[in-house]
């Protein structure tokens, strides 16, 4: 059997752990042959393909970013885009693709495998935010730098006596603000799951200063106020799943911090930082053994379907689960963490 392999999307720590894991397993297991498409979807959308076997995969467990490269190409939207993926799938004697990705890229795995595209998906974003797995890889990444970094901004907003408002990643859903503000000891966490009120967030920067502690503000991307306004945007422009670019709420929220108390506060946006590096030994291992099952399901012709871990077992699910809907916080999780605040 010869097997693609394209990573789609944002860059993510652990996907050429998963690269490696499918290779090694699907040569030396079942006899398989591989061809790597470059930059998502597309690879196989333009037949643009790279060698791709053991050989090829050695040393890049410890690398962050993907062997094969990614971009955001959406075919279906682009004229008879099935059709030429299908066309060059056959071309290159490919029997089942394994798509490696967040919501979009599985998304289009999800309807390729409708049309009867033998495929199998692979769960990634360091937002956490597929339903069907408890945890993607990418995440603990992105949580560890993001700590880090919070933990170094307490003593230098101690220092200088000001706010510090750190920007997360986080379109729609806050799970890397919620447990890197809460493993950083941040003062006040905003996700975009919970409107927030600017009132209540400038009482509790006073209320820190009044401790003669400086207050930390983990923000995300994707967070609004409740008094009214959208997402922060960067720009307006779309890209061909109809994202708009987000940015700029961790300089708004800063702005207005300092308008209403007075309090000097600045922004720090880690933006692409926490996509970059060597992933933790938590995501090395998650992706390590999704690339696994990922190549057994293939052996076993289980095709429309997603890894997912569940506890600490990996099991397989209808592609459908994993991008049906959003995993979102809930008001419950986020209550929780609240007793922190401030």
């Amino acid at each position: 059997m010869r097997v693609g392999v394209l990573t789609g999307g944002g860059d993510c720590p652990g996907l050429n752990a998963v690269i490696r894991a499918v290779v090694r397993k699907g040569v030396r297991q079942h006899g398989f042959e591989f061809v790597g498409y470059r930059d998502g979807w597309r690879g196989p959308l333009e037949g643009v393909t790279m060698e791709l076997g053991i050989q090829q995969c050695r040393g890049i467990l410890p690398r962050g970013g993907t062997i094969l490269g990614s971009s955001r190409t959406n075919p279906f939207k682009i004229d008879n885009g099935v059709e030429k993926i299908k066309d060059n799938l056959a071309n290159d004697g490919v029997d089942a693709l394994i798509a490696i990705g967040g919501e979009d890229t599985l998304g289009v795995a999800t309807q390729l495998a409708d049309l009867g595209v033998n495929v199998v998906g692979v769960p990634k974003t360091i937002d956490n935010d597929l339903s069907g797995t408890d945890f993607t890889f990418g995440f603990d990444t992105a949580v560890n730098i993001a700590t880090e970094a919070i933990d170094r901004l307490h003593t230098t907003a101690e220092s200088h006596h000001r706010v510090l408002v750190v920007e997360v990643m986080g379109r729609h859903a806050g799970w890397i603000a919620l447990h890197s503000g809460i493993a950083g000891g941040a003062n006040v966490v905003l996700i975009p799951e919970q409107p927030f009120d600017i009132q209540a967030v400038c009482r509790l920067v006073e209320e820190r200063f009044e401790t003669r502690y400086s207050p930390i503000i983990v923000v995300s991307e994707g967070a609004v106020p409740a008094e009214g306004g959208d997402m922060t945007l960067v720009s307006g422009e779309k890209d061909a799943f109809g994202h708009v670019r987000l940015g700029g709420i961790g300089d708004r929220l800063a702005s207005e911090i300092e308008g209403r108390t007075g309090k000097e506060a600045r922004a720090v946006v880690l933006g692409h930082i926490q996509r970059g590096g060597t992933p933790t030994a938590f995501d090395r291992w998650l992706a390590t053994r999704f690339g696994l099952q990922a190549i057994d399901a293939v052996a076993d012709g289980d095709f429309g379907t997603m890894m997912a871990l569940r506890g600490t077992k990996i099991v397989r699910v209808p592609l459908i689960e994993g991008t049906g809907e959003l995993k979102l916080v809930s008001p419950e999780e986020y209550a929780e963490a609240e007793v922190f605040f401030g």
